[in-house]
């Protein structure tokens, strides 16, 4: 049975290892995204593994942008094969997220998000306390003595 998207959204921000699950978990809150037909809901890491080392490559070839793929290639590259996992398809527009976790206690293994080609990924609030702090500036400019070699163009 599909695990609601308010459980899913929680178990994803609880993922620590899954590098994107701000982003994820924003996708699969709004009220736009909802749950897609699903032919497999129960597989296995060995299943899961060869798919999405296939759609990784064909990723590459058509330019679809992704997010989360590395992250789950990964986690399954440390797991049993036979290991059975459970799959959850969520739509919005263009894009898709499938999200694997072990089923009890809805534990996430990872998650994929991704659009059609050519199609860029959605751009998703995320709660001002989960964006990642800004990012320090070189010191290399401001340090006295730096040699500059455009500063005597003009002259």
């Amino acid at each position: 049975m599909p695990i609601s998207p308010c459980q899913l959204t929680a178990s994803l921000l609880a993922a620590g290892h899954v590098a994107d699950r701000h982003l994820i978990a924003a996708f699969v809150a709004q009220a736009v995204t909802q749950p897609a037909p699903n032919p497999f809901p129960e597989t296995s890491v060995g299943a899961v593994s060869q798919v999405w080392r296939q759609r990784a490559a064909e990723f590459q070839s058509f330019a679809v942008e992704v997010v989360g793929l590395t992250c789950l290639l990964t986690t399954l590259s440390d797991l049993s094969l036979n290991e059975p996992l459970m799959q959850e398809i969520l739509r919005a527009g263009p894009h898709t997220v499938n999200v694997f976790h072990r089923g009890a206690g809805c534990r996430i293994v990872g998650a994929v998000l991704y659009g059609k080609p050519g199609v860029a990924l959605p751009v998703l609030p995320i709660p001002r306390a989960k964006r990642p702090g800004p990012v320090p500036r070189s010191r290399a400019r401001g340090v006295p003595g730096q040699l500059d070699l455009f500063s005597q163009a003009g002259t």
